[in-house]
């Protein structure tokens, strides 16, 4: 009985069929050079991007990693640092270079 569990229904989600994003993105990047040249009026900020960019602006290492581009390790990176450590502690632990 769905007393207090009622399902929502599903969320409208249109995808286009036909997108040429090669056009789109050199749209943008004419619409920013021209903004840049002074040919159109700056972009206005959204509520939600002018919040995020507070939160990275108050810290001062997420500022830092912004400024110098690198980007954190993944988990395949952290995966096969771990696997090879713990080969090296087995090495260490029983002598043998097999497992």
């Amino acid at each position: 009985m769905g007393l207090f569990k009622s399902e929502k229904p599903r969320a409208f989600s249109h995808q286009y069929i036909y997108v040429n994003e090669r056009k789109e993105k050199l749209s943008k990047i004419e619409e920013n050079a021209k903004r840049d040249l002074g040919m159109l009026p700056p972009k206005e900020l959204t509520a939600e991007e002018r919040i995020r960019g507070k939160f990275v602006e108050g810290t001062k290492h997420l500022k830092r990693r912004k400024e110098s581009g690198r980007k954190p390790l993944t988990y395949a990176a952290l995966l096969i640092g771990i696997a090879i450590l713990m080969y090296v502690l087995h090495y260490l632990v029983t002598g043998e270079l097999r497992f």
